[in-house]
This record gives structure tokens, sequence and C-alpha cells, in this order.
């Protein structure tokens, strides 16, 4: 091979700083290398990151394998000590270009091949500024990095560092050059989102900055928000929920459960009631919104009635995109100390919690059929709605926006007839 490879576990922050990373290795006269970029929310995916380097080497036996990331920052001795693996860097490391100058010599110890500071000493989050995100024609902007919260099943606290911002003017030069680079849509990104602007002058909040987005770059045709925990939903984002037809009627929700001991035992900062009032006032303001959320089967001391407490919630929420997580134990976190629950009943009940989400989306698949929607075409062969849902696309051009009747759906995604498109 030749160039720089990357390869990209997790979520739509590191999806945008897998292009930040490509840019600095490549500035700094990187070449025959594969830059591994992981994610730790769960074992399953540190697993996949490193059997991923095992066939990144298989199949590239003279490159140089650099790994990064969330996992690399939380394990990074786990890494260090691959063969196949060249370098370590932190998270803070992987985003500068001199990182990639001063890499490690070939064949040295475990120990000399990380480079990876303490994440808790990074104050601030400098603007990333990117042309383009590959594969993708949703573009990603971060706009917020690191958590102050302390949930007690989560490490990426510590793999991120504590909340810090990205001033707004920068978030505005970045929205208006990828805009210029013929993306219509603009996601909002970051690890606790709408923590945004509390480390800024002046406190700027999450819906605040999207209305500035939206004023300040008019040609954003779509503006949508990568996740959001509820409880800190400010007035000027339901202003743009009520009043503004650019922000996309979906949001995706951190609920993580809906019993409110777990959620107390989650150290989360919400009830049940808190999520059920939010999305009913939401709904009022949006009737066309969709919502999609996180929800962890099998969480320590989980009963029965508890689980169900959760599949109600998510009923109750009308969740049309459910993602659910087994739980899973990790090291470091106050769940791993708490009484677990058998591996093979949370394997089950997340089976059972994907079965009620399965139920839930097809609710809202015919709740859509027959109705016109404004479609953005991926590079798949399928499309998003406005309130990201998917509908089958094939043939169409990548990047188009156009206006479709729905016909019907296959159970995943909706269906529509060509001959009724008609042009935006």
């Amino acid at each position: 091979m030749s160039g720089v490879e990357v390869i990209t576990f997790g979520c739509r922050l590191n999806t945008y700083e897998s292009e930040v990373m490509r840019a600095e290795a490549e500035k700094a006269g990187l070449n025959n290398a594969i830059l591994v970029n992981t994610c730790a929310v769960t074992g399953e995916a540190v697993r996949q990151a490193r059997q991923a380097i095992r066939r990144a080497r298989r199949d590239n036996p003279h490159a140089r394998i650099i790994v990064t990331g969330c996992a690399a920052q939380t394990e990074k001795e786990t890494f260090a000590e691959m063969a196949e693996v060249d370098a370590v860097l932190g998270n803070e490391e992987k985003l500068k270009s001199a990182s990639y100058r001063s890499l490690p010599d070939f064949g040295v110890s475990a120990e000399e091949k990380l480079r990876v500071n303490d994440i808790m000493s990074v104050t601030e989050t400098a603007p990333q500024m990117v042309k383009h995100i590959d594969g993708h024609v949703r573009a990603f902007i971060q706009v917020q990095n690191g958590c102050d919260h302390r949930c007690t099943f989560c490490i990426i606290p510590f793999g991120r560092g504590n909340s810090r911002s990205v001033p707004m003017g920068a978030v505005v030069e970045q929205a208006r050059r990828l805009v210029e680079g013929g993306y219509r849509e603009i996601v909002l990104t970051g690890v606790d989102a709408t923590s945004y602007g509390a480390d800024l002058p002046g406190t700027p909040t999450l819906g605040l900055l999207a209305k500035t987005l939206l004023k300040q770059v008019p040609d954003i045709l779509r503006l949508r928000l990568s996740s959001i925990d509820s409880i800190e939903a400010d007035r000027h984002l339901l202003d743009l929920i009520a009043d503004e037809p650019r922000f996309m009627p979906h949001l995706h929700l951190s609920l993580q459960h809906g019993d409110d001991l777990i959620l107390k035992r989650m150290k989360r900062r919400h009830s049940g009631a808190d999520a059920r009032a939010f999305c009913d006032q939401v709904r009022r303001l949006r009737p066309e919104i969709s919502f999609g959320a996180d929800m962890i089967a099998g969480f320590p001391t989980e009963t029965e009635a508890m689980f169900e407490n959760a599949a109600r919630l998510a009923a109750d929420c009308g969740i049309a995109h459910l993602h659910v997580f087994p739980y899973s134990a990790r090291p470091g976190t106050p769940a791993a100390r708490m009484p677990q629950v058998d591996r093979a009943l949370v394997k089950e009940r997340a089976a059972r919690l994907r079965a009620k989400g399965a139920e839930l989306h097809a609710a809202h698949l015919d709740r859509m059929v027959g109705g016109e929607q404004s479609i953005l075409v991926e590079m798949n062969g399928l499309a998003h709605t406005e309130n990201f849902t998917l509908v089958d696309a094939a043939g169409l051009e990548p990047r188009s926006l156009i206006n479709v009747t729905i016909t019907g759906h296959n159970g995943k995604h909706l269906t529509m007839q060509r001959k009724q498109l008609a042009a935006a």
C-alpha cells in the first residue's frame, strides 16, 4: 500500500476526527501507514479493533500501524503490547501533525511505542477544519469534546477528558467551508453536545449555536444534531424544533434505561417521567419528529420488572430508532463492581429489547406511508428523510436532495415509486 489509510470505529465524532487525522498525517509526510481510530464504549468494540489490527498486519506486512482513539487512551498497554502495532497515540495527540513526525522506530518495546498523555490535563478543544468527510454526503462538525458527568457504566470520560467547547465563530467558519464544498446537510457532534458552551465566555448553549449557524450560514439546507441529553435541552433548541424548517425533525436521545432506580444507579440525571415529558413536549411542537435512543439491557441489579420498565419507556416515547446495547462491564467503572446480571440473561433481554425496537420502527414506517418526504441520497443506494428514516434510493445520484412520495416499506426502510419523483 501507499499513502495513509484510516480504519474508524465508534461514533460520528470519531468519523470526523479520522478526517483530521488523515490530513495531519499526510501533512507530516507519513506514507505506507494505517491509522486505527478505536472506540471504548463496549468490550466488543475493543475486541473488534484488536481483530482489525491483526487483519491489517496480515494484509499489509510492511505498513506502519498506528493505534489511537478512546480504547487506545484507556487501554494503552493493551495495544502497545500487540506485536502488530508500531505506535499508540492518545486522543489529543492523534490530531497533531507533530505526533506523526516523531513516531518511534520499528521494533521498539511496548513502553517506547506509547505517545499517550493525561487527557484530563486538556482544557481546550481547538477547532479542526476539514474540507470533506470521506464516504459521507452529510458533513459532521465537532462542536464539543469530553464529558463532565460520571455515569457509572461509562469509560468515555477517561478516554476523552472533561467537557470543552469549540468557539462559536470557528464552528460557523467550518460550516461555511463545508457548505461551499457542496454539503447540503450539517450534523453537529460531540461527546456530550448538550453541555456545549458552559466553558465559553457568555456560556452560549447548543441551541443558540444552532440558531447562529442557520442565521450566519443561510446556505445550510439541513441542520441536524447527532445526540442529545434531553435534560439539558435549552429554550433555543425548542424554538428551532418549533419554528425552523431547516432544523431537522429528529433527535437521538441518550436515555440508557427506563426504570428510575436503574437510572439512579447509572447516575443519570433524568427520570422516566422526565423523558416522557420531553418527548411529549417536542412532539407537540413538531408532530412529524422522530426519536432515536440508546438503551442498555442487563445493567447490574436489573430485575425483570426493571427491564419491563425500560421497554415500556421506549414504547411510551415512541422511539422509532432504538439502539440496544447489552451491558458490558468496563474495568475501572463503578458499575463493574455492582452485582452483575447473568450474561445469558443480558443477551436474552437485549434481544427482547431489540424486538421491541423493531416493532416500534415498523409502526413508525407504517405512519409514513403515503406521505411526501424530502430525501437526501447517500452513497450506498439509500437515503434519509428529514426525520432520519431510511428510504430505498437505488440508482439515484448521491447527494441529490429531492421530494418523493412514500409508497410502502419492507420492515427496515421505506420504498417509493421513481415515477413519482419530482425535483425539489
